[in-house]
C-alpha cells in the first residue's frame, strides 16, 4: 500500500490522511475527547463512551438466557455462543433449559433461595457473585482510612499506596501529580506536561510543551534545512534527537508501545509514572482538586482549570481570523474549520 502522507515531526508515513491526523496527536497532545472522571483522553468519541462505562458500572447488554450483563455488545455476542439451543439441563420447577451445569446450578438458587456469596463487610448474602460485586460498591464509597496530610480512602492498601506520594524519594515534588525528582531541572522539565503548551509559534499560533518542538516546527515556515543537531542521542526509528539518554528512552516508547508503569489494581500499563499516579485515583476515589465556586472535585489540576472557566467566563483560545474566543482548545480547532 502506497503511504503518501508523512508526519513532519517524525517522518512516519501513512496511507490515509485520517490516520496521519490521528498519529500527529502524539506530538501535539491534541486529545479530542476527555473523560470527566479520570482525565484520560481518547481520539474518538466511541472510545470515550466505551471507557466511561468503567466509572458508571453500566452494563447495558444482558444475556436473555442467564441474565449476565456486559459493557460491550461484542462481549455479549461471544458469551451467547456458550448457550446451545435446547440445553440439556432442564429445571423441573419452571421448565427452563440451561446449556451447562454451572448455569443450571445458578438458576436453581432462584428456587431454593440459596445465597452462597456473602459480603465480608456486612454479612449480606447473594445468589450471584456479580450481584455481590455490585453490592460491594456501597462499601467502597465509605472511606475510613485517613491520610494525615490530605484525603481519605476506602481500603488500607489504597492509603498505603497513596502515602508514597508524600514519602517518596526526591526533594523536588510536582504539586500537580505528586511525582518526585532528585534534581530541580528535571522537575521544571516535567511540569511542562501540566502547563498549557507555553511555547507558541508566532506564524500560525500552534503551541508546544517544549521549546525544541517549537524550533523544529518553525522550519516549516522558514523552509530551513535541518542542521546537525547538538543533541547527542538520536532515535533510530524517526531520527528525532534528545539531550539526555533518559529523554530518548521515554520517547522510544511511542514506537515500541512499551508501558513499564503498571497499575496493581487493574493491570493497566502506562508510559510515564505521572500518568500512573493520576490513573490510580480512579481506584482510590481521590479527587484532590476542588472548585471553589461549586465544590466539584477533579483528579488533576488541568481538569479543574478547564472547568473553572465555566464560572469565570474566561475564553483564552482566540480565533486568529475572526477574534472569537473559546474555553477549550478543541472547540477553537473545530471552529477554525469554518474558515
Amino acid at each position: 500500500v502506497l503511504k503518501t502522507h508523512s508526519c513532519h515531526e517524525c517522518g512516519k508515513s501513512f496511507s490515509k490522511k485520517g490516520n496521519l491526523k490521528r498519529h500527529q496527536r502524539i506530538h501535539t497532545a491534541e486529545e479530542l475527547f476527555t473523560c470527566g472522571e479520570c482525565g484520560r483522553r481518547f481520539t474518538t468519541r466511541g472510545h470515550l463512551t466505551t471507557h466511561q462505562s468503567i466509572h458508571t458500572g453500566e452494563r447495558p447488554f444482558c444475556c436473555g438466557e442467564c441474565g449476565r450483563c456486559f459493557r460491550l455488545e461484542i462481549c455479549l455476542v461471544a458469551h451467547q455462543k456458550t448457550h446451545a439451543k435446547g440445553g440439556p439441563y432442564l429445571c423441573a420447577r419452571c421448565g427452563k433449559s440451561l446449556s451447562t451445569k454451572i448455569y443450571f446450578n445458578i438458576h436453581m438458587r432462584t428456587h431454593t433461595e440459596k445465597r452462597p456469596f456473602a459480603c465480608t463487610e456486612c454479612g449480606k448474602s447473594f445468589v450471584k457473585k456479580g450481584t455481590l460485586t455490585a453490592h460491594k460498591e456501597i462499601h467502597k464509597r465509605e472511606k475510613p482510612f485517613k491520610c494525615p496530610d490530605c484525603s481519605s480512602f476506602n481500603q488500607k492498601s489504597n492509603l498505603t499506596r497513596h502515602r508514597k506520594i508524600h514519602t517518596s524519594e526526591g526533594p523536588y515534588k510536582c504539586s500537580e501529580c505528586g511525582e518526585s525528582f532528585r534534581m530541580n531541572r528535571k522537575l521544571i522539565r516535567h511540569q511542562r506536561v501540566h502547563m498549557s503548551e507555553p511555547f507558541k509559534c508566532t506564524e500560525c499560533g500552534k503551541s508546544f510543551t517544549q521549546r525544541s518542538n517549537l524550533v523544529r516546527h518553525q522550519r516549516i515556515h522558514t523552509k530551513e534545512e535541518p542542521y546537525q543537531c547538538p543533541e547527542p542521542f538520536p532515535c533510530t526509528n524517526c531520527g528525532k534527537r534528545f539531550i539526555t539518554k533518559s529523554q530518548l528512552k521515554e520517547h522510544q516508547r511511542i514506537h515500541t508501545g512499551e508501558r513499564p508503569y503498571k497499575c496493581l489494581d487493574c493491570g493497566k500499563n502506562f508510559t510515564q509514572k505521572s500518568q500512573l499516579i493520576v490513573h490510580q485515583r480512579i481506584h482510590t476515589g481521590e479527587k484532590p482538586y476542588q472548585c471553589s465556586s461549586c465544590q466539584k472535585s477533579f483528579v488533576d489540576k488541568s481538569q479543574l482549570v478547564a472547568h473553572h472557566r465555566i464560572h469565570t467566563g474566561d475564553r483564552p483560545f482566540k480565533c486568529g481570523v475572526c477574534g472569537r474566543g473559546f474555553r477549550q482548545k478543541i472547540t477553537l480547532i473545530k471552529h477554525q474549520r469554518v474558515h
